[in-house]
């Protein structure tokens, strides 16, 4: 195995290598967190911004120009991260529409892996991401007022991104899923359901997920969800480069 170099950080006793640019996305993300616990909108400001922007750079070192659509949503997602950050309901409206954008991009980015394909397989569970959807929009839409034309649609292709995301492996489909999380939240906070530490969990989910989508696609092998088809084995995938993050399914 080649030397990894001093450029990359050791985890101590487990082998594993960490490379610069996620520990950078990881320091950024405690900043951020620490920003929104203290309610501190210069840490907010000097750290939200960038969050994106590192992923993206570290998977473009990683597999070039393989996923652009990937690096696409991360793009539209730092412009929707700016326009959260401030206020009115035209920012809001902004960022729904940014975010609206990357999830579309993600959506591509898993149907070129095939996702259509592995979700006819897999209509219960297309169906039961259907039922949340409607159910929580459902729920949502009298405290919604006039948002929900914009919340309706875009859930719906947050929930299609989050369905699709297991043909990328399991750190995808947690992705897809802690992405769903976050942004309900957000719904809740726009539906006036806000509660003591709802912007704190909304951005840990939401580093998280960004996180888990960015690694699924930077690594060499995809492992496939167990609970969606035991039948099903790894694949490889078509980017060429290796990543610390990726490898054998590990406990988290």
């Amino acid at each position: 195995m080649p030397d990894p170099g001093p450029s990359r950080v050791v985890a101590e006793g487990r082998g594993l290598t960490m490379p610069p640019l996620l520990v950078a996305y990881a320091g950024l993300v405690l900043l951020n967190l620490t920003g929104v616990a203290l309610h501190h909108e210069v840490l907010e400001w000097v750290s939200k911004p960038l969050l994106a922007p590192v992923l993206a750079l570290h998977l473009w070192r990683r597999t070039g120009r393989s996923h652009p659509f990937v690096l696409a949503a991360l793009i539209l997602s730092t412009a929707g991260d700016v326009a959260l950050l401030l206020s009115g309901t035209g920012a809001f409206m902004a960022g729904v529409a940014c975010f609206l954008g990357a999830q579309v991009c993600y959506i591509t980015a898993f149907a070129k892996q095939g996702a259509i394909a592995f979700l006819r397989a897999r209509r219960r569970w297309c169906a039961g991401w259907l039922v949340a959807w409607a159910v929580g929009n459902v729920a949502l839409a009298p405290l919604l007022g006039a948002l929900v034309w914009a919340v309706a649609p875009y859930s719906l292709a947050l929930v299609a991104m989050a369905c699709a995301a297991p043909v990328r492996g399991r750190r995808a489909a947690w992705g897809g899923a802690l992405f769903v999380c976050s942004d309900l939240l957000i719904g809740l906070g726009a539906a006036g359901l806000g509660f003591g530490g709802r912007p704190f969990v909304v951005m840990a989910t939401y580093g998280a997920a960004q996180y888990l989508l960015t690694v699924a696609f930077a690594g060499t092998s995809v492992q496939r969800t167990a609970w969606l088809s035991v039948a099903d084995e790894d694949r490889p995938c078509a980017t060429p480069a290796a990543d610390g993050a990726d490898g054998p399914p590990q406990r988290r």
